[in-house]
């Protein structure tokens, strides 16, 4: 079945003003001169996303727009790096459950959705909940994952404290912003007002909702100017790739750390290096490393050597995060083969 994608992007983000007096919050810019886009120099909340819809499968995306909603048409026109674009405009606004049910007015009877919230930058691995909502007894699921503590906390024995740790993650799961029908959406005698607050509670007492789960990932929502900091620098010496990320952790003149997250089931391009030499140290997770006539398996804690001119493709099995040290060649990367469609502008010495 196809599946289409739906992002809401017409709310005014008063909390974020003066910015969002002139630029809808999703069109805010989180780094700037960025490979991966055509004919723009910025990046924004809503690059991110369609980037993640189209390396999920996605073909179509449906943007829910309503305030300042021509910045973003003049921006994404109806193509969009490969990607179709289409506009549902919300002459008033009604809140996010008005706006999804115009939504769902174009999604076809064969055809399915995911619906994002246009201010959340999240590494979730979409193509999965996909898989897993399409599987799944109950017409609707939300991800949901858990959530880092904003603030440092201490733990208490009897009448002395004994430690502290630094922004833990909660307990508790939240609604991570990002939605999968596989059909209708029983939106019962609702018209008006926040899906979250009507339509939800509503499905879960009639036991309709179900999750897709994914934890130990980025998420941000972006809300206000002090994470809309946290983002920025968090995207500082980062980009996006089809298969995950990759980051500078340090670059000097004698060695160069890079992180990489590869999403479960996907894998970097086949490619070589004429002259870095790398180690790679497997923080968590598991996959392989796929050599022209082998396969190395890893697992957390693991370390693999790869010699300069060794083609090789990185795979995961699991989402995965590993450290890769290498003598210092930032673009020393040639690709033999590629698994995903890129843009012209895209730098050819990335994996």
């Amino acid at each position: 079945m196809r599946t289409a994608g739906m992002i809401l992007c017409g709310g005014f983000g008063k909390r974020l003003r003066p910015l969002t007096e002139r630029v809808p919050k999703p069109l805010i810019e989180i780094k700037d001169n960025y490979s991966i886009l055509e004919n723009q120099t910025n990046y924004t909340i809503l690059d991110k996303q369609i980037f993640d819809f189209k390396n999920a499968g996605v073909d179509r995306v449906l943007l829910l727009t309503g305030f300042l909603s021509e910045k973003i048409e003049e921006r994404f026109g109806d193509n969009y790096n490969g990607m179709k674009i289409e506009y549902v405009i919300e002459d008033e606004p009604l809140g996010t459950l008005n706006a999804i049910k115009l939504g769902m007015e174009q999604i076809g009877d064969n055809e399915q959705c995911v619906i994002r919230n246009g201010d959340v930058v999240a590494d979730l691995n979409i193509k999965n909940m996909i898989h897993q909502g399409e599987k799944s007894d109950y017409p609707f699921s939300i991800f949901i994952t858990k959530m880092m503590s904003p603030y440092g906390i201490v733990e208490i024995s009897g009448d002395k404290l004994v430690s502290f740790k630094e922004k833990p993650l909660l307990d508790y799961y939240i609604n991570g912003g990002v939605y999968f029908s596989n059909g209708e959406i029983n939106f019962g005698d609702f018209d008006i007002g926040d899906i979250e607050k009507t339509v939800f509670p509503m499905l879960a007492k009639e036991n309709q909702l179900g999750y897709y789960k994914e934890d130990g990932l980025f998420w941000m929502a972006i809300d206000t100017s002090k994470e809309l900091e946290e983002i920025r620098k968090e995207y500082k010496n980062r980009e996006d790739k089809p298969w995950g990320y990759e980051k500078v952790l340090i670059y000097t003149e004698k060695y160069l750390t890079k992180e990489l997250f590869i999403r479960e089931g996907y894998q970097t391009s086949f490619h070589y290096h004429e002259e870095k030499d790398e180690t790679m140290y497997i923080i968590s997770g598991a996959g392989y490393i796929e050599f022209k006539d082998r396969k190395e398996y890893f697992g957390k804690n693991d370390t693999v050597r790869i010699e300069p001119g060794e083609p090789h493709s990185i795979v995961a099995m699991e989402n995965t995060v590993l450290h890769e040290v290498s003598t210092p060649h930032l673009d020393d990367t040639v690709r033999v083969n590629d698994y995903y469609t890129r843009s012209a502008t895209d730098n050819p010495k990335t994996i």
